[in-house]
């Protein structure tokens, strides 16, 4: 541990007597805990099953704000693969770390519009503006690694945040969502809307993210669990599974082309609203009407929540964003201030394969939204207003819905 770490764990170990309703917790720090001076480990506790939409949980963390130093870096990937991290990421991780009393000077948000070249200057800035912990949501895990060990090099603890940066340093964190459980959920939606459109032999096309992306495949490994075995006897046909992205365009350009090879496919498991909308465009422009075609989608994207409402998209994963974020935010706030997470934070552990190593682990809880659960969902979460949701063409869906 450099000597500007062991003197920021030296003062955070000093202050902690004075935390306020704190209980003895567990699991792994950031290499910079009162643990490994031998010192209390008393903090606020924090349950990750039990972050609100009022970010009232971060406001227990106040006093660990206080107790910290240095700057908190967020690096986020691009405003293309997912409109995710410009509409809800980066202000729920603002509004996290203001509602446990930082500043605007203590924590700094980035995005690297899709350039992993990019990303590593900001990190460096970062890093050099003395940062005491990043958060990294990469472009591809090789960069997001490199990234990391530099960080962690100069004494700097790290997050993944959202995507496992897979041969990062084995002492980092990651906060996500369970994505094995997310692709497992849209395998279900599937089913459940191949039965509720009645759709006779299924010919299902898998089109998959981008390989690159780790959460790509473990949500593969989620959605595969549930059609291999329908492939294998024969309830469904398994038409191609072509090369993966998350560029809308070239998804729609795959489908047409598979579309074109394979004229009987009549479903088509698609992994985020984004490229579901890419296919059901296309499948608009072939006179396709509603009800008729299933998809499915993750990310709960306004286009996304308006074709389900509207009959093209069966549903969506919504992972409750601000929830991540304040995860995260707090993890961040731990690891500033030297302070070991509690367990009730760090829930759960994630393997990363070219490690062959456990990583530490906050998993929050996605749910699966339908027209049927959508009011009481990411409406009454003003994860979308209303107002967007029902304009236009969707207003009668909407009515239908029981939304406005």
């Amino acid at each position: 541990m450099s000597s500007k770490n062991l003197l920021r764990a030296a003062a955070a170990t000093a202050v902690l007597g004075l935390a306020v309703a704190g209980c003895t917790s567990s699991g792994g720090g950031g290499g910079e805990s009162p643990s490994a001076t031998g010192a209390s480990n008393e903090a606020p506790q924090i349950d990750a099953g039990a972050l609100t939409a009022d970010f009232s949980a971060m406001k227990q963390l106040t006093d660990l704000a206080a107790q910290g130093e240095g700057l908190i870096g967020v690096l986020l990937p691009d405003t293309t693969t997912s409109t995710r991290y410009v509409q809800y990421d980066a202000p729920y991780l603002k509004q996290a770390f203001e509602a446990a009393g930082l500043s605007d000077d203590q924590f700094k948000i980035d995005n690297a519009n899709g350039s992993a070249s990019t990303m590593q200057t900001q990190a460096e800035a970062d890093i050099n503006a003395g940062a005491s912990v990043l958060l990294v949501d990469p472009l591809d895990p090789g960069s997001g690694a490199a990234i990391e060990s530099k960080a962690r090099d100069a004494g700097v603890a790290v997050i993944d945040y959202d995507r496992l940066v897979t041969g990062g340093p084995e002492d980092r964190y990651y906060v996500s969502f369970d994505n094995v459980a997310v692709g497992k959920m849209i395998g279900d939606g599937l089913v459940q809307c191949l039965t509720d459109w009645n759709v006779s032999d299924p010919n299902v096309l898998v089109m998959d993210g981008d390989p690159t992306d780790n959460n790509a495949t473990l949500f593969a490994q989620g959605y595969n669990g549930v059609l291999d075995p329908k492939f294998e006897d024969g309830t469904y046909t398994k038409v191609g599974e072509p090369a993966g992205t998350w560029d809308p365009q070239q998804a729609a350009t795959t489908f047409q082309q598979q579309l074109t090879a394979h004229p009987d496919t009549n479903a088509a498991i698609t992994p985020n609203d984004d490229n579901a909308n890419a296919v059901i465009s296309v499948l608009k422009g072939n006179g396709v009407g509603p009800k008729t075609f299933p998809t499915t989608g993750q990310d709960a994207s306004l286009p996304g929540l308006q074709n389900i409402l509207t009959g093209f998209q069966c549903g969506t994963v919504y992972k409750p964003i601000y929830l991540e974020a304040q995860a995260a935010a707090a993890l961040a706030l731990y690891l500033r201030a030297g302070v070991d997470p509690p367990s009730s934070l760090v829930n759960s552990t994630t393997k990363d394969t070219e490690l062959n190593a456990d990583i530490k682990s906050v998993y929050t809880t996605p749910i699966w939204v339908t027209a049927e659960n959508m009011n009481d969902t990411v409406v009454k979460d003003k994860a979308v207003t209303v107002e967007d949701l029902c304009a236009g063409a969707v207003a009668q869906a909407c009515k239908d819905a029981g939304i406005g």
